[in-house]
């Protein structure tokens, strides 16, 4: 019996459980069901001598749900305000499709571009102007605000599919068409993607928050990290994003933007007594069912000017001046873009070239034109220029430019200078060659800068002068570099070089054996010039000669003071093993002197480099995250000055510091 007791409690106990699952269940079933919450927009806030007055906009999942005038509630600072709600009659509102014409939505996206206007032109009320801004490489006004529906189905019937996507820029230009007075909106087709705009995201979303323009977008063929850019965007404008993948979903989020502006009624709140200045306004709603609550900030103190009446059906909203970017293909002499003016200068360069080539005499190397003037005396040969002359290659086209170079070497002063500094380098070029490597690195920098600063006329003007001067200054500046490199090495590698031959010297080996060990056993580039020289003296030269011409080859004074000697030696005799180790003693203990006050001026010489280098790194770090900042040096008359005075400045800066740290020895 005492069995049954315990079973009957474990059974009702199992019967509470069930029955709590059950209400648990109810409870999570009806909630669930229930309506997710809704936003409401408030937009068009005047501010009067008893309160505010502001348009409502309900935005709901299902669009189109008209706002309970009973249900809305408005607190200010905190405490309860009277509410009035009015219908919409002779407002002015105006709302402007952005529509993106680039190439990624293709004449399948075009069409459903025409489809879901059509739908939003059919639904939204006759009272609303509607404009069309298209963006594509460039952004433009397709049609101005306007009340003919019939214009603007044409405009946008008529719009194609091409170049790349300037959004950003775009929306600068629907807010310049949207004004500052009234409901404002526009409705965004876009995928989120932005490649050729100069404002940035950051900008945008500022301005949209500044002119307090509502933003709907319909985000189309995007990925996650553009969704997350058109959820910014709408965040900004106050409004909502709809992802749509295919055609009937475009057409349904444009027809629920217009069903938003049908659902619109005007709000006139009474401020309670003893609440002014800066105030917290929140309005709550009920739209379909669905609750809403939207809250802003007002400031009581300042009261709005009065609003001008309804505009004419005619009439388009004032636009407001709002910094557009130029368009990026500026326009040149005779309207013909710079790019254009640019491409064309190439295909002309091209085209005589290539007259050049077939319409003269191909232009032989050396080699070949000895070859030529042996093989006329030996029958049954063919000359090979006989050959090329019909079929011009590559190689002859080469030795033409090289051949052209030459005669433009051959008629300037520096010429004998730049062989000297192409031998010290060691860089296996003629002086003809080398010119035309020059060119080269001018056409790359006239190219480097215009797509650096591309942009307008201007922009592309200053690149090409800038890439002019790279490509003049930057060859010139690596041979000096190289050759001093060079040179310097040979420098070092001299006192050794002096011990070596006193050691051959001493064993009784000649001065030009002990040279041809140098040649054979010594370090680049101490062999290949001391090899240079004695070939030469093999050939008929002088050994004081040969020397000679090795220290004026590699500009070391240390190696004249050594031809100097065995020049003295030679003329009154001595001791030439000795001279040898005595001038390779001094020449390191110059050296020591030398590094120990180069390591002395070492904080000066890094400060020096630091000071160059810090504007012009500043200047290209700039160019790549606020290039609209970095672009009034350019592009305006102060900023011409400032760059022209800053780079007057660092160049004496640059002459000024290397005095300063060049301490002769």
């Amino acid at each position: 019996m005492s069995g049954r007791p315990a079973t009957s409690a474990r059974l009702r106990s199992v019967g509470v459980g069930l029955l709590a699952v059950g209400l648990l269940a109810t409870a999570v079933s009806s909630a669930s069901a229930a309506p997710a919450p809704g936003d409401v927009s408030i937009s068009d806030i005047q501010v009067t001598k008893t309160g505010v007055s502001a348009i409502l906009t309900a935005r709901t999942a299902g669009g189109g749900a008209k706002i309970d005038p009973a249900s809305v509630k408005a607190t200010l600072g905190g405490a309860d305000a009277i509410v009035k709600v009015q219908p919409i009659a002779a407002e002015r509102r105006v709302t402007t499709l952005l529509i993106d014409t680039s190439g990624s939505m293709g004449v399948a996206g075009m069409a459903t571009v025409v489809r879901a206007a059509d739908s939003f032109l059919a639904t939204v009320p006759a009272d609303v102007y509607v404009g069309v801004v298209a963006f594509s490489t460039v952004p433009k006004v397709v049609v101005a605000p306007t009340l003919n529906r019939a214009a603007v189905r044409t405009a946008v019937a008529a719009l194609q599919s091409q170049g790349e996507t300037s959004l950003y820029d775009a929306i600068a230009v629907a807010l310049s068409q949207l004004g500052t007075t009234g409901d404002r909106s526009f409705v965004l087709l876009s995928d989120g993607g932005d490649t050729r705009s100069r404002r940035t995201l950051d900008q945008t979303v500022a301005a949209l928050s500044a002119f307090g323009v509502r933003a709907q977008v319909v985000g189309f063929k995007t990925s996650e990290s553009q969704g997350s850019v058109l959820a910014q965007l709408a965040s900004a404008g106050h409004g909502s994003v709809a992802a749509a993948s295919n055609d009937a979903a475009v057409s349904s989020a444009f027809k629920m933007a217009a069903q938003d502006l049908g659902s619109q009624v005007r709000v006139v709140i009474t401020a309670p007594s003893g609440v002014g200045g800066l105030q917290s306004l929140k309005v709550t709603a009920t739209a379909g069912g669905t609750a809403m609550a939207s809250v802003t900030s007002v400031n009581l103190a300042v009261v709005s000017p009065p609003s001008s009446a309804s505009p004419a059906p005619t009439a388009a909203p004032t636009p407001v001046p709002v910094e557009v970017s130029a368009p990026a293909t500026a326009k040149g002499p005779l309207g013909v873009a710079w790019v254009l003016w640019f491409a064309l200068l190439a295909i002309f360069v091209g085209v005589g070239a290539v007259i050049l080539v077939l319409g003269t005499p191909a232009a032989g190397s050396r080699r070949q034109r000895r070859l030529e003037s042996i093989e006329r005396y030996v029958p049954g040969t063919t000359s090979i220029r006989a050959e090329q002359r019909s079929t011009p290659t590559i190689t002859s086209i080469s030795d033409t430019l090289v051949s052209m170079g030459e005669k433009v070497m051959d008629k300037r002063a520096s010429t004998p200078r730049t062989q000297q500094l192409l031998e010290r380098a060691d860089l296996p070029l003629r002086p003809g060659e080398w010119a035309v490597l020059r060119v080269v690195s001018v056409v790359a920098g006239v190219a480097g800068g215009m797509v650096l600063l591309r942009g307008g006329s201007t922009s592309l003007l200053v690149g090409a002068v800038l890439g002019v001067v790279v490509g003049l200054v930057m060859p010139a500046l690596f041979l000096k570099f190289a050759a001093k490199r060079r040179a310097g090495k040979f420098e070092n590698q001299l006192p050794d070089v002096l011990t070596l031959i006193a050691s051959s010297l001493s064993t009784g080996f000649s001065l030009l054996q002990a040279l041809d060990g140098v040649a054979r056993d010594a370090a680049e580039p101490s062999a290949k010039e001391f090899s240079r020289a004695l070939a030469e003296t093999r050939i008929g030269a002088d050994i004081e000669d040969s020397l000679e011409h090795l220290a004026d080859r590699m500009d070391s004074t240390n190696m004249r003071w050594t031809g100097m000697a065995i020049g003295i030696q030679r003329q009154v005799g001595g001791n030439l093993a000795e001279t040898m180790r005595n001038t390779a003693t001094t020449l390191r203990d110059r050296e020591a002197l030398k590094r120990h006050v180069k390591g002395l001026s070492a904080e000066g010489r890094l400060s020096a480099y630091i000071l160059i280098a810090l504007p012009i790194g500043i200047f290209l770090y700039m160019l790549g995250v606020n290039r609209a900042y970095v672009e009034l040096l350019w592009t305006t008359t102060i900023g011409i000055g400032m760059l022209a005075g800053g780079l007057v400045s660092l160049v004496i800066g640059v002459f000024w510091m290397r005095k300063v740290v060049d301490v002769e020895v």
